[in-house]
């Protein structure tokens, strides 16, 4: 039996409980998780704006090793360290056919089928986003874990499955920012941070970090940021301050809200280029008006897992962790067990701290 936490409904208290793991079936493989980080994705699933069939085991940012492969299964074994992809291209689709795997029509279809069960009932439980990393171990498709390169320890390479993959893609693959171009983050949790390092790996420069909380002021210089700017009513005109009067010319933004969107999007000089990278829900609308899409001549662009190609983006990122260019350890603020899920989602709630992560 494995430990795992579980989420019993759609904005139903979390829990600990045992599971039952199948063996790795066709084209499958079992991961005894190293670490797993606490995403405000997970939050989003939790709370009902991103949608996962429940109950089920949350958790999507992790890394471990495999323990067991199933038939067909010739790209891992036993003792391999992984990363697992959430969002696994399927090779096939309109997307994929058009070198854009982020966007991957199946990406998400594991997360739709029963992968385990409750051992105190025997009911089906569900992966969430087709991981499920929120346990001690975990079944996936095999194309759901990377390789991890070598030289990146195992416990902090869980981040690379989320925040660092998004965070480097939304700046050198979205925005495609280049060296001495000025850029402003707009949140500075986990992704925040990653996207901050990015900047700051691309030449960026002044890499202007936003964020509500005073607190995460040290942690964004950490990260990279030439200047912090603490959220409010002139936040839009204080960035522009900072850039000449012009504005960045990159506004990342990693919060999903709309009032943020709309400040990243004002912050930006003319001809900018916004990049959402946060996940907001349906009832969050922004609002343009004509003649400022003439004038501004900025574009406003989503960005869907950095728009990364997990496989290519990997082996790149290992090599600026093994450098030290990358840290992945600055994205951490807490490292908890699996008890201390309710609390990191509070956290996140109330824009404290980095990166949780679930060290087993």
């Amino acid at each position: 039996m494995v430990r795992a936490v579980v989420l019993p409904a759609v904005n139903a208290p979390l829990r600990i409980a045992e599971i039952e793991l199948p063996e790795p079936g066709p084209g499958q493989v079992r991961v005894r998780l190293a670490a797993a980080g606490v995403c405000h994705s997970d939050l989003s699933l939790s709370n009902g704006t991103l949608r996962q069939p429940a109950p089920a085991v949350l958790g999507h940012e992790g890394a471990g090793t495999v323990t067991a492969v199933g038939p067909e299964v010739a790209t891992v074994a036993p003792g391999d360290q992984v990363v697992l992809n959430w969002a696994p291209a399927c090779g096939d689709c309109h997307f994929c056919g058009l070198a854009e795997p982020w966007l991957c029509d199946r990406s998400g279809a594991a997360a739709n089928v029963p992968y385990a069960t409750l051992a105190a009932d025997g009911s089906a439980l569900y992966p969430g986003v087709g991981t499920a990393a929120f346990a001690e171990e975990t079944v996936v498709p095999a194309h759901a874990v990377l390789p991890l390169p070598a030289g990146v320890p195992l416990t902090d390479a869980a981040l690379l499955g989320c925040a660092v993959l998004t965070g480097w893609g939304a700046v050198h693959h979205s925005a495609r920012v280049r060296a001495g171009e000025s850029v402003a983050v707009y949140g500075a949790g986990g992704v925040g941070l990653a996207t901050l390092q990015a900047a700051r790996i691309a030449g960026a420069g002044p890499i202007v970090a936003v964020d509500v909380s005073p607190e995460k002021e040290e942690l964004a210089r950490a990260a990279g940021a030439t200047e912090f700017v603490l959220s409010g009513d002139r936040t839009a005109k204080r960035v522009r301050e900072l850039t000449g009067g012009h504005g960045v010319d990159v506004a990342v933004e990693c919060v999903g809200r709309a009032d943020t969107i709309r400040t990243a999007w004002s912050s930006t000089r003319r001809g900018g280029r916004t990049t959402v990278v946060g996940i907001g829900g349906q009832e969050q609308q922004v609002t343009f008006h004509a003649l400022e899409l003439f004038y501004f001549g900025r574009t406003l662009s989503g960005c869907v897992y950095g728009n990364s190609d997990p496989a290519r983006d990997l082996p790149v990122i290992a090599g600026h962790v093994r450098s030290g260019a990358f840290d992945l350890g600055a994205l951490v603020t807490d490292r908890i067990g699996l008890e201390g899920i309710p609390a990191a989602f509070e956290a996140m709630l109330a824009g404290r701290g980095g990166r949780a992560l679930i060290v087993f």
